[in-house]
């Protein structure tokens, strides 16, 4: 198992979208997917090292699960086996945004493995979200895992808001509130505490000693720090040719950037200061926006995230020892960072990308969650 300092516990599910052909939308397509195994798949071709603690079936797709993760580089050596089914989200595309009907009843996909305190402590971060923090019998999985990463080390948290499946909301709100990094949408936001604007939320969380991040689709990202600072980024323009997944790869590059800069640990990401968030913020734009521009899986290995800024936090420390050390490249792959120089990478120009080839960043994910852009 591939746990260290640099590395990334993520914890949730990995399941099945059934999505429409391009060609034929009457068809669907069966393709790997699941919020938290999309973040360890994008983690993993990002160059940071990603470990899966999730239920993997004894079925066909149960195998098509785990053969992805661990072709993309994701160590997979904890998962929980079953012989139960994989669970499956059809996606039902619109104008408003791709929605998702579930089967998510007596399948694997909900039987988590333990994440005890020593477990917790060998990891520089903890991922947790998707539907496994709602849907029994995973919840309760995923929320002592949380209660653990929370006194033992860096918890990141990115809620799922789906009133099918979470009620009002409480499970969700209550990992907010354990969280030391929040990733949320605006809509999240927005339903996890109606009748309040989504920034002051975001702000009212940021408050209380937390980096928050607030994705608002098209119209870009702010990142709230506890300082009372905030920070906006515009969305990076692209012909959006699929936004599945998009939002995902923005929570993967956040935590591959962090990595990057030395700050995956306990306190890290609390002092990020203004320029340094904004230089996360347009790296992640970048990553989401490729994922926007290509069709399908995708399965291009992406750049590295660049050397942080002269001066970051962790930075001085790795210049002691002989220069920055990004984590290294999985399985011998290779991917260079794009630009050197430390400043972040510039937003990718307006094209309609039609694969791999055509994608700045090319990560291949599919999700679980509707997005326009990087919602």
């Amino acid at each position: 198992m591939s746990d260290g300092a640099g590395s990334v516990l993520v914890l949730g599910e990995a399941l099945i979208d059934l999505v429409p052909d391009d060609r034929l939308p009457a068809l669907r397509h069966a393709q790997p997917g699941g919020a938290p195994a999309n973040v360890a798949v994008g983690l993993a071709r990002l160059g940071t090292p990603a470990v899966f603690a999730g239920g993997v079936g004894g079925d066909a797709f149960g195998r098509t699960v785990e053969d992805w993760m661990r072709s993309a580089g994701v160590d997979t050596g904890l998962c929980a086996r079953s012989p139960l089914p994989t669970a499956l989200a059809v996606a039902d595309p619109g104008p408003d945004g791709t929605g998702y009907h579930f089967h998510l009843r007596d399948t694997a996909t909900f039987r988590l493995p333990e994440v005890t305190a020593e477990l917790v402590s060998g990891f520089g971060a903890v991922y947790a979200g998707g539907l496994a923090a709602v849907v029994e019998p995973a919840a309760g999985a995923v929320a002592a895992a949380a209660r653990e990463a929370a006194g033992h080390g860096l918890l990141v948290v990115d809620p799922n808001v789906r009133e099918a499946t979470d009620g009002d909301g409480a499970s969700l709100r209550e990992l907010c509130a354990l969280a030391h990094v929040v990733k949320a949408s605006d809509e999240d936001l927005a339903r996890l505490w109606p009748g309040a604007e989504p920034s002051a939320s975001a702000g009212r969380l940021a408050a209380q000693g937390r980096l928050v991040v607030m994705t608002r689709g098209a119209l870009g990202s702010t990142a709230f720090l506890p300082s009372a600072a905030q920070v906006s980024v515009p969305a990076v323009p692209v012909e959006v040719v699929n936004s599945i997944g998009a939002g995902d790869a923005f929570m993967a590059a956040v935590l591959a950037w962090l990595g990057a800069a030395g700050l995956l640990r306990r306190g890290g990401p609390a002092g990020l200061g203004p320029d340094l968030a904004g230089a996360m913020l347009s790296y992640a734009a970048g990553v989401a926006a490729a994922v926007c521009g290509q069709s399908g899986g995708g399965g291009g290995r992406p750049p590295r995230p660049p050397p942080p800024p002269r001066g970051a936090p962790g930075q001085r420390r790795a210049e002691a020892g002989g220069g920055f050390s990004s984590p290294p490249p999985r399985g011998g792959r290779g991917g260079g960072g794009p630009r050197g120089g430390g400043a972040a990478p510039g937003p990718p120009t307006r094209r309609s990308a039609s694969g791999p080839e055509d994608s700045p960043v090319a990560i291949g994910l599919t999700s679980t969650r509707e997005y326009s852009s990087a919602r």
